[in-house]
């Protein structure tokens, strides 16, 4: 099992960058930044790159619309060649509210251009003159599709010391999840429960295995986790709740949000169906206190060292090789503390 810490889109890029030399010595495996209609990730990531040894870097996540696919490669190789850990590359989609209401652009088939980014991204990363014919991208742009006809195949100038930077692709739905699975070297679920997760994604994972390719070796699952050692504070278990019922009440429509279905999935469809009714009427404190206890601390990191190595190996035997903390504590002293502590374990 690896660790890694999750730099949240709000908080304070320093926190963890003045700790690295402290979580490097722990073993510290990975900081992934975070961006979503934030500051944006690459800034944060090269600051960072240049702090850092051992640890290396993720993003979590690019989203698909907001770059072109060799811009993406770009970045990642770029981002690569700066930190001493290596980077990995974290794709996902986001949601229709992001995309078309912050970014202004149309979220439209995730799937088909998922694959094809990872497709030109590859390209790009083996400095081969980057030629691509999609339903989504083409690359050059040909007359045909609009451009000018004076386009011609480029490769990427500068020379890399790999060209197999890992994908890991943040992915919910079936559909989603079995091509995360066929064609990335990562998959990232959120709200991932340990002893619940084969329900929601054990077909879809089954089916993207059994087409991908050997080439790429086994998939790594990084899980983000909301993480404290010990008891957490009431402050900090309302953090937890509040995040939860934002995500399944409020990040999506009725019948358009990810989250709910997961939630429900798991066994909660009537809690989840509560709690977005609440969280769309307004009634956001009320949606916060429907999340149940049950669901919190299936989707946490949370106790003491027995219940902590618990948890862990109830992670690992459900396939994941990272957890990536989000760590609760009240103070940036005692969230460094604490990840010290587990890593100590």
């Amino acid at each position: 099992m690896r660790f890694g810490l999750i730099q949240n889109y709000s908080s304070d890029i320093a926190e963890i960058a003045d700790a690295v030399d402290t979580y490097e010595a722990a073993g510290l495996n990975t900081i992934a930044v975070a961006e979503a209609y934030s500051f944006d990730a690459v800034s944060r990531l090269g600051y960072l790159a240049g702090k850092t040894r051992t640890i290396g870097l993720m993003s979590n996540i690019f989203q698909l619309y907001t770059r072109t696919p060799t811009l993406t490669a770009m970045t990642a190789a770029s981002l690569d060649s700066l930190a001493p850990g290596g980077f990995t590359l974290g794709l996902g989609a986001s949601g229709p509210q992001v995309i078309e209401g912050f970014h202004g652009v149309a979220y439209d088939a995730p799937l088909g251009r998922t694959r094809e980014i990872v497709e030109i991204c590859r390209q790009t990363w083996r400095r081969e003159p980057v030629v691509h014919d999609g339903r989504h991208y083409s690359v050059p742009l040909t007359l045909e599709r609009g451009g000018s006809g004076l386009g011609k195949p480029l490769k990427l100038i500068n020379h890399m010391e790999r060209s197999d930077i890992p994908i890991s692709i943040a992915a919910l739905g079936r559909q989603s999840v079995a091509q995360a699975a066929e064609i990335a070297d990562g998959w990232q679920p959120i709200f991932f429960d340990p002893e619940r997760a084969s329900k929601v994604w054990g077909e879809s994972l089954e089916a993207g295995t059994a087409k991908r390719s050997a080439e790429l070796g086994s998939l790594d699952i990084q899980v983000q986790v909301f993480f404290a050692f010990g008891d957490p504070s009431p402050g900090a278990l309302m953090r937890i709740r509040s995040f939860l019922a934002l995500y399944i009440g409020g990040m999506g429509a009725k019948g358009k949000n990810f989250y709910t279905d997961i939630v429900s999935r798991y066994g909660f469809e009537a809690e989840a169906a509560d709690i977005q009714d609440l969280y769309l009427a307004g009634r956001r404190a009320e949606a916060v206190a429907a999340v149940p206890d049950e669901l919190v601390h299936g989707v946490t990191l949370l106790g003491n060292p027995d219940r902590l190595r618990t948890r862990i190996a109830a992670f690992e035997a459900a396939g994941v090789t990272e957890l990536l903390l989000a760590p609760i504590a009240d103070t940036a002293e005692q969230r460094l503390d604490d990840v010290v502590a587990l890593l100590g374990l």
